[in-house]
């Protein structure tokens, strides 16, 4: 009898047990899991992709641009010139990072924040959406031949920024930047102080640890006096252990946002071809 009680009890047991782990199934069936490494890095080519930094994560970024391939030889068809970028980005949480930088062109301090406000989901969330949105200022010193002294705010620029990916294969990823920049003080007879601009980008993966990248920013209601062309670029990324580096031909050298959305003073296809590279490193400062 004794026996007969136990072996029921032992049978009641696994099956609680079953239902219990046809449960956990069940839910971890029910959430979509969130859909990881849309992009390599967080550049495209000269701008931002969807990708934040891990909670904890530090990023160390080098951008450098060469002069214009039709400079001649007497350039060095552009590697006689040189124009680069420093900085850093750090993860806060996984969702959120800023960072800060600066850039040789025109001696620009700039500094941003970066939130992914929605993450793709595999069966879920078609697409990843964040927020990125920085100010920048240039230090340079007053012109010689200035009419008119330039104040602090006068140099300030300000960019938001919509980055909307979506991962279709482990190969192909497409992103759509709608975008806004804001600056201070331009010349009202060619430009306006707000400038919106659409960009559309890319990523294709060839390999284990190559894949070829593609940027383009349309701007919208540019006036027709307007001297600067839409910003064009290609690149590609190569990941080597801890760090990528990205090989990037684009028609501007500029290196923040206001520099090559609105600011780009070459023609690609006129042979305004800036060679250039991204090298970005990431050290785990803080355990998650």
């Amino acid at each position: 009898m004794k026996i007969s009680i136990s072996f029921l009890l032992l049978i009641a047991h696994v099956g609680f047990a079953q239902d219990d782990l046809l449960k956990e199934l069940e839910q971890s069936e029910s959430k979509p899991e969130a859909v990881t490494a849309t992009f390599k890095g967080s550049r495209l080519v000269n701008g931002q992709t969807i990708e934040t930094r891990h909670k904890g994560e530090l990023e160390f970024i080098f951008a450098h641009r060469f002069g214009a391939v039709n400079g001649g030889a007497y350039e060095l068809f552009g590697l006689d010139q040189a124009f680069v970028r420093i900085g850093l980005e750090y993860g806060f949480t996984d969702k959120l990072s800023a960072g800060f930088g600066r850039n040789s062109v025109d001696k620009t301090m700039d500094a941003y924040l970066r939130y992914k406000l929605i993450s793709q989901k595999q069966n879920g969330m078609p697409v990843t959406i964040t927020v990125f949105t920085n100010a920048a200022v240039r230090v340079s010193p007053r012109k010689a031949d200035a009419t008119y002294d330039i104040a602090l705010e006068d140099r300030m620029s300000y960019t938001t920024q919509f980055l909307i990916a979506r991962k279709f294969t482990p190969a192909l990823s497409l992103q759509v930047m709608p975008t806004l920049v804001h600056r201070n003080t331009v010349d009202q007879s060619k430009e306006k102080n707000s400038q919106v601009a659409l960009g559309f980008g890319g990523r294709l993966k060839v390999s284990r640890s190559v894949s070829l990248n593609t940027e383009y920013y349309h701007r919208v209601g540019v006036p027709a006096a307007n001297e600067y062309y839409n910003a064009l670029g290609f690149g590609i990324d190569i990941e080597t252990g801890g760090h990528v580096f990205q090989l990037v031909l684009t028609n501007t050298r500029g290196l923040t946002e206001r520099a090559f959305l609105t600011e780009t003073g070459g023609n690609f296809f006129d042979g305004d071809i800036h060679l250039g590279f991204n090298v970005t490193r990431s050290f785990q400062v803080k355990k998650k």
